[in-house]
């Protein structure tokens, strides 16, 4: 299947008709409402005491399902559809990357009661990604690193989202419609109407609401990939499965598996190399390490801001009693399952002292990173926090970076 990556960047999302191939649907139907009752009996052991019965099932607004952890050998075609080229493929041309991994992989299923519209929101966390802007600059000047997918098992018009709003800060209009009522349409906002096996695959900085949880029969299949190889480095670059359930796959899903994971440990060893050179002041191995992971010359800060990110989570990891910043709810600095596991194999490469010294240095990135008083902006996943929503630092650019380990 060929696309056009143009429309990606131009309008922030596109739909492919026939993503799941016709003769493949009602197998997939009933494979993923077997994992959906496995799932259902897993929540109701797990259940609060003041739950009822059915624990999440019963309670949530838009119960998921992570799928990869409860297939088996009858039921991988749920996953092995995450590898197929309507959707591996297309997210690698969409991204213009000459690889793509899978990060995400669930199925949103529709609540046993109305819940009605949520709020409009994008999926960027200031005090996790970074500002805004920074990462809209890095998009257009690089590409997309990071796409995420709605794939309907029944016809889905849930999703809406705002054309174009992935490569710009909310308008004037849209902050004042978001502080009044954030659930209902903004301007300029239109409903993605997919039939069953359509896909809709969209930058996740654009502005996106899901327009009613409702009872009506809703199986939805939710991926997340990003690139490697391009121009940038993803934001949220984690993975968010382990290897376990590839042993139910096929030999050549479980060997794409097995080389995306070796693809994604390779990168995490450059982030450790790029750490020590900070830590040791060796310019040239700071910017060979920087040129490897951001190949683009341009907004090239960028991938120093999300090193940052990365930084202040080997800390906490060497130095378990440092707090979380105030806008960090508890949970909300958590790490996908296999990334906890690399991050890990960073930090252990550095004594405590030197994680020390190697936050003290990311600290003066991470100070320009934030304002002195808490601040709002709406349609975030965030409430209010010191670090700022949209704008990069002024006048601190690598030069200036590397320059401040002098300080």
């Amino acid at each position: 299947m060929k696309v056009n990556p143009q429309q990606l960047m131009d309008d922030g999302y596109m739909i492919i008709p026939d993503c799941i191939p016709p003769n493949q649907l009602d197998e997939l139907r009933d494979s993923f409402e077997v994992l959906v009752e496995r799932q259902k009996e897993i929540w109701a052991r797990e259940r609060k005491a003041d739950d009822p019965p059915g624990g999440v099932w019963e309670t949530g607004a838009q119960p998921r399902v992570s799928f990869s952890p409860i297939i088996d050998e009858e039921t991988t075609n749920t996953v092995e559809f995450c590898l197929h080229e309507n959707t591996l493929g297309v997210s690698c041309q969409a991204m213009q990357a000459p690889e793509s991994m899978l990060k995400y992989i669930t199925l949103m299923c529709s609540p046993v009661r109305d819940h009605g519209p949520s709020g409009w929101h994008r999926d960027i966390e200031p005090y996790r990604d970074g500002p805004l802007c920074g990462l809209q600059a890095d998009m257009e000047a690089n590409g997309v690193g990071t796409v995420q997918w709605n794939i309907p098992l029944y016809d889905d018009d849930v999703f809406w989202l705002v054309p174009g709003s992935h490569r710009r800060p909310n308008t004037d209009a849209e902050n004042r419609q978001l502080l009044s009522n954030p659930r209902v349409p903004l301007p300029n906002s239109i409903p993605l109407k997919l039939r069953a096996g359509d896909g809709a695959v969209y930058s996740n900085a654009i502005l996106h609401w899901a327009s009613n949880y409702s009872t009506k029969l809703r199986r939805t299949i939710h991926l997340a990939y990003r690139a490697f190889g391009s121009d940038l480095f993803s934001y949220r670059p984690y993975i968010n499965w382990n290897m376990d359930f590839t042993r139910h796959l096929s030999p050549w899903a479980r060997e794409i598996f097995y080389a995306k994971a070796k693809r994604f440990a390779a990168e995490f060893d450059v982030i450790a190399q790029t750490f020590r050179a900070v830590v040791d002041k060796d310019e040239a191995a700071f910017r060979e390490g920087l040129t490897t992971l951001h190949r683009g010359e341009t907004e090239r800060m960028v991938c120093v801001m999300l090193l940052t990110k990365l930084a202040y989570k080997v800390h906490r990891l060497n130095s378990p009693d440092v707090a979380l910043p105030p806008s960090a709810q508890a949970g909300a600095i958590a790490w996908p399952l296999d990334s906890l596991e690399v991050l890990k194999g960073v930090a252990e490469r550095f004594t405590m002292s030197e994680t020390d010294l190697l936050w003290r240095r990311f600290a003066v990135m991470d100070d320009r990173l934030k304002s002195d008083t808490d601040q709002y902006v709406p349609g975030f996943q965030t409430g209010p926090t010191k670090y700022i929503f949209n704008e990069m630092p002024a006048n601190f650019e690598v030069e200036e970076f590397i320059a401040s380990w002098d300080g």
